[in-house]
């Protein structure tokens, strides 16, 4: 009974307990896909429901304004920046807008004066913090998925799809070098607290780390998993977390490049975020659960996994009617069939049809949708996927997206017709 009173405790009022325990953070309506933590105890996670949570040991304040999903936040001075599928670059408590690249903005670090952005428009943003015009960087060959800055060389290295590790000089707004190409895309970097070599992960699972200047390899710590997903330091850097595709998080002694837990966090889907408390005790993971799950690394495999749940985008596509798998793969994801939207990504579609655009009263929509003419009907619902959201609603929230055989959008508007009238209860 202690220990669940302890695990309880942790679960409301993570700032302010030891965390030396298992807890979990709940309330976002999608995966968390970022995670950050703050000197001061707080964490901030970054949501596919298009919404920043701040937990400080009460209940969670909900920072919305991005219009898509939330990929990426970072604490820097005191002060909390998010970017997203949006474009946006936004800071906090205001949610003012810093600037837009174009196209998704993944990663974020602080460098002298600003911020630096990774999109997969292929540049590097580098945004004044109070806002302002922005230096663009170019150079990769493809999207841009990762960049630190190192303070005693004054240098900027960023990663990309193009599987390339690059060096820039930030006073010149030049590369300067391609430090090391990869066979496949680099999705993830991190950099020593002392600033002499750099921590790696890559689509093909490759986990390396790399002597800062020469590009060397200093260990290897590549296994049979892929993509890696997640990188995170613990405050000494003595300790570094991988998080994979297959849903493994891995944890390594940085002293001596020793794995010192391999732990199988969840049985469905990727660990998508990783982030170790300010005491370095705890590691937060964030995957296909709306949950923020955070474990002791001392007793990280004694403890529950992620629960997925029964998730209709994972379920067994043999299993479901055409309808219904057309509903799992296109809308389960941001759309809930019951009513609420419980912070989903997208509004309920509990009763939809017959329902005006922009109408449900617990869910933030887009310019665009609020001001709109559109009744949802068998027509429009067959139009806004024959033609796809960019252009049936141009200006929306929702992802782009086509179902292009009549017959597959037909057998959605059929099981969506049955499936939305049904009462709670059913």
């Amino acid at each position: 009974m202690l220990r669940h009173a302890a695990i309880l405790l942790l679960t409301l009022c993570p700032a302010q307990a030891k965390v030396q325990e298992f807890f979990t953070l709940k309330g976002h309506g999608g995966p968390i896909m970022g995670i950050a933590t703050a000197a001061d105890g707080r964490i901030a996670t970054a949501s596919f429901d298009n919404a920043v949570g701040l937990w400080d040991g009460r209940s969670p304040q909900w920072l919305d304004g991005h219009e898509a999903a939330v990929n990426t936040v970072l604490f820097s001075e005191g002060i909390l920046y998010s970017a997203g599928d949006d474009f946006s670059v936004r800071r906090w408590p205001e949610g003012t807008p810093l600037g837009r690249h174009k196209g998704k903005v993944v990663d974020l670090c602080a460098v002298p004066g600003g911020i630096a952005t990774a999109s997969w428009d292929g540049s590097i943003g580098i945004w004044p913090r109070t806002g302002g015009t922005a230096r663009m960087l170019t150079g990769h060959a493809a999207g841009v998925n990762a960049v630190v800055y190192s303070r005693t060389r004054d240098r900027l290295y960023s990663a990309g799809a193009d599987g390339t590790i690059r060096v820039w000089d930030l006073t010149s707004g030049t590369q300067e070098r391609q430090l090391l190409r990869h066979g496949f895309g680099i999705n993830e970097l991190i950099l020593d607290p002392q600033e002499h070599w750099l921590a790696y992960g890559a689509v093909d699972g490759g986990t390396r780390i790399i002597e800062l200047e020469t590009g060397d390899t200093l260990a290897d710590l590549t296994l049979e998993r892929r993509p890696v997903l997640a990188l995170a330091l613990s405050p000494l850097g003595d300790q570094l977390a991988v998080g994979d595709g297959e849903g493994y998080i891995m944890i390594v002694d940085t002293q001596d490049w020793r794995i010192t837990h391999d732990f199988r966090a969840t049985l469905k889907g990727p660990i998508w975020a990783l982030a170790f408390s300010g005491d370095g005790q705890n590691i937060h993971a964030g995957g296909l659960d709306d949950t923020l799950y955070s474990w002791p690394v001392a007793t990280l495999d004694r403890h529950g996994q992620m629960n997925v749940g029964d998730r209709s985008f994972l379920r067994d596509p043999m299993s479901m009617s055409n309808g219904e798998r057309q509903f799992a793969r296109k809308c389960s994801i941001c759309h809930s069939l019951d009513p609420g939207s419980a912070r989903r990504a997208g509004p309920t579609l509990y009763q939809v049809f017959g329902r005006s655009a922009g109408a449900v009263a617990d869910y933030q929509y887009s310019e665009t949708l609020a001001e709109s003419d559109i009744i949802w009907t068998e027509d429009s619902i067959n139009a806004l996927f024959d033609l796809g959201p960019d252009h049936y609603i141009p200006g929306s929230k929702m992802p782009m997206q086509r179902i292009t055989d009549p017959k597959d959008r037909d057998d959605l508007i059929a099981y969506l017709r049955q499936a939305t009238s049904k009462e709670p209860s059913e």
